[in-house]
């Protein structure tokens, strides 16, 4: 277990910018334009990316690719039987990729998180979350604002199957894993996921906290309640044409986002920009 924080890169750990500065749904001004597929048999949960490579990411499977030509270039399976169950969202920091992790379905809901080295793709570290209040979906590195600590934004998901989705929580801990935050969804957004959650989170253009649900094509842009509870703020919906899932964005702060169709096993290569 992860006992405390590993060094991050300072581009890693973001600042969400203050809310209030684009228009709500419906209204706001960006714009969706896909670049280019590339297949990817593990595109089933998410994909993670950096300089050079993404990360197709499947239950018990990761897939290494070049980012230039789409050409698989490495991987990790695990057995069946083995502790990594049913992975989802994926981030890069520095060389190791942080996945989200569950025991989904089963139940009570036991989550952590699975790390690897980018390098050998070998799994090096976890962390794992003791009485896990749901199914960790997405994960993204978070300060809260402040320059001197360092944390998480965590979701863990609740499902209609099991329970109840507007028990889903997107969770602040600090960098010592304590709790120290944690918000719901709107209850319209709620039902924008139809008896799932959310299953990818990601802080992208313009320091913007956006997230996707399990089916729909679209991305949906929040920002947190400025008190360390309450209710997530939906600010805008994005059409795309990936159907949910885990996404993330190119660290190249171009407004490059890496998301997977599901049913067709490719992971998509677009572009999010203001419209002129």
């Amino acid at each position: 277990m992860i006992s405390r924080i590993p060094a991050l890169a300072a581009a890693a750990i973001w600042h969400l910018h203050p809310p209030g500065e684009i228009r709500g749904e419906g209204q706001g001004d960006w714009l969706h334009t896909e670049l280019r597929r590339h297949a990817a048999p593990e595109a089933h949960q998410g994909v993670a990316v950096d300089g050079h490579h993404f990360y197709a990411i499947t239950n018990r499977g990761i897939g290494k690719y070049r980012k230039s030509d789409g050409a698989r270039v490495g991987g990790w399976s695990g057995p069946p039987d083995g502790p990594v169950q049913h992975l989802n969202s994926g981030i890069v920091i520095g060389e190791r990729l942080y996945v989200a992790h569950s025991n989904f379905p089963k139940q009570p809901a036991e989550s952590s998180l699975e790390i690897w080295d980018t390098r050998s793709m070998a799994p090096v570290e976890r962390h794992v979350f003791v009485d896990a209040p749901g199914s960790l979906t997405w994960i993204v590195p978070y300060d809260g604002g402040k320059t001197e600590g360092k944390g998480w934004l965590a979701c863990f998901a609740h499902y209609r199957s099991h329970g109840d989705p507007a028990d889903s929580r997107v969770v602040h801990f600090d960098e010592k894993w304590q709790a120290v935050g944690s918000w719901s969804f709107p209850p319209a957004l709620i039902q924008r996921f139809a008896g799932s959650s959310s299953s990818g989170g990601a802080i992208g253009p313009e320091a913007r906290l956006f997230v996707t649900g399990h089916d729909a094509k679209e991305l949906y842009l929040v920002e947190l309640h400025a008190s360390p509870e309450g209710e997530l703020r939906w600010i805008d919906t994005l059409a795309i044409s990936a159907e949910g899932q885990a996404f993330a964005w190119d660290p190249d702060g171009s407004g490059t986002l890496y998301s997977i169709s599901r049913s067709r096993r490719e992971v998509i290569v677009s572009k999010i920009s203001r419209q002129p």
